[in-house]
């Protein structure tokens, strides 16, 4: 658990930071809201403890910022103030403070304080990633993976960047789960899915999209080369079967990938990715087809 202080005052900084290294061992410190403002973009903390009164950002505009921040809104917001009155108070809480600490601080209310902040935004993040999980692969499903294009799709834009979406279909899955029941389905695709978190990487995003596919969120790789990362997935799957009783169950995986260079939007690219998984299946399956200047292919 991290939290940030934001305070002008030296002492108050210090203060809080001594009373609070029980409760959390990451506590950083700014003396002023822009630089706090900064520090809480750069840590993502759990908890904020903000000076209402500083010279250059009131902590209500911090406040504010913070709240409209799509990555940062969750983040719980403790008011400090000396000089607050009650209407001050009801203000703070309106634009979306979950508490306000009286200076000077008293030690066990302060603690405690924090202690029910961070508890809240623990039970928060956990309700949230329940949400986001697919129950059967435990990987991110399609709401996480909306998400996450949204945000990787605005870095890209301002920041002159490129990311790649992969998509891929497990071969022949349905004679599968004909052939060895549902319950040997339900492996393989758990079996898939610890492939891919296992052989991605840690800025990547791997998802279950629905039923026996699979997509991955590539930033900052053009689609060639996420086209030779995806290869490798593609041929540990191959060579990684199910050993069922006495029964090996081969399983073989269809890939697409295209990026966004040149598309006008995530719809473009997702629609690019899935033209080239099947395009990849129209070309023998167990393989993988980049969309550079692919013609559209019917589904079959």
């Amino acid at each position: 658990m991290k939290i940030v202080i934001i305070d002008d005052s030296p002492d108050a900084l210090a203060l809080a930071k001594a009373r609070l290294t029980k409760e959390c061992d990451d506590i950083f410190c700014a003396n002023c809201g822009k630089d706090g403002l900064k520090m809480v973009r750069e840590e993502i903390p759990d908890l904020i403890l903000l000076d209402v009164d500083m010279p250059d950002i009131s902590g209500f505009d911090i406040c504010r910022t913070l709240k409209n921040d799509d990555d940062l809104h969750t983040i719980p917001i403790i008011f400090l103030s000396g000089t607050c009155g009650q209407q001050d108070k009801v203000k703070g809480l309106d634009i979306g403070a979950v508490d306000f600490v009286t200076k000077p601080f008293d030690a066990f209310e302060l603690r405690a304080r924090v202690r029910v902040a961070l508890r809240t935004k623990h039970l928060h993040d956990l309700l949230s990633l329940h949400a986001q999980l697919d129950p059967l692969t435990e990987l991110f499903n399609r709401r996480a993976m909306s998400e996450r294009l949204e945000r990787e799709w605005a870095r890209a834009e301002r920041h002159d960047k490129v990311i790649s979406f992969a998509m891929l279909d497990l071969d022949h899955f349905k004679k599968i789960n004909d052939t060895f029941g549902h319950s040997v389905g339900d492996r393989v695709l758990q079996n898939v899915a610890k492939t891919l978190i296992s052989q991605c990487r840690k800025i990547d995003l791997p998802v279950r999209y629905g039923g026996e596919e699979f997509a991955i969120v590539i930033p900052d790789e053009a689609a060639e080369q996420a086209a030779k990362m995806v290869e490798r997935l593609r041929d540990h799957i191959a060579n990684t079967p199910l050993i069922t009783g006495d029964t090996s169950v081969t399983i073989t995986a269809s890939f697409g990938v295209a990026d966004s260079t040149d598309r006008p939007s995530i719809k473009a690219m997702i629609e690019a990715a899935d033209m080239a998984m099947y395009q990849a299946k129209q070309n023998g399956r167990n393989r993988v087809e980049a969309a550079l200047h692919l013609e559209p292919v019917a589904k079959n």
